[in-house]
C-alpha cells in the first residue's frame, strides 16, 4: 500500500540518493514502512551481491535469509531522512546525486 507524503521533505526528488550499506542492512523492513514515496523494497541479495561481502557479511546475511532493502525508486527519494532515521542498523545514508 502506498505511504501518503506528509512530510516537510528537505529536497526536490532526485537531488540526493539513498545508499544502502549491505555489510549492515539485516532486511527488517523498518526503511519499507517509513518512506512516504515507496523508495524501497525489500529483495534477496543475488549470488553476486553475497559474493561481494566479505565473509562476517556473508553470514550475517544468510541467518537473515539474504534479504535486504533496496532502493528500487531511488530517484523518488525527497531526502526527508526518515529512513536513515528509522534504520536500526544505520545502514542507510544520503548522498548526493552525482557526487563522487
Amino acid at each position: 500500500m502506498a505511504n501518503t507524503p506528509s512530510v516537510d521533505c528537505k529536497q526536490d526528488a532526485g537531488v540526493l540518493t539513498p545508499i544502502i550499506n549491505r555489510n549492515r542492512c539485516e532486511g527488517k523492513e523498518d526503511c519499507v514502512r517509513v518512506c512516504p514515496y515507496n523508495v524501497f523494497e525489500i529483495g534477496t541479495l543475488s549470488i553476486e551481491q553475497r559474493r561481494a561481502l566479505p565473509l562476517g557479511s556473508r553470514i550475517k546475511a544468510w541467518a537473515h535469509r539474504n534479504r535486504q532493502a533496496f532502493a528500487i525508486r531511488a530517484d523518488d527519494c525527497h531526502a526527508c531522512g526518515l529512513c536513515v532515521a528509522a534504520c536500526p542498523e544505520q545502514a542507510i545514508t544520503l548522498r548526493r546525486v552525482n557526487a563522487p
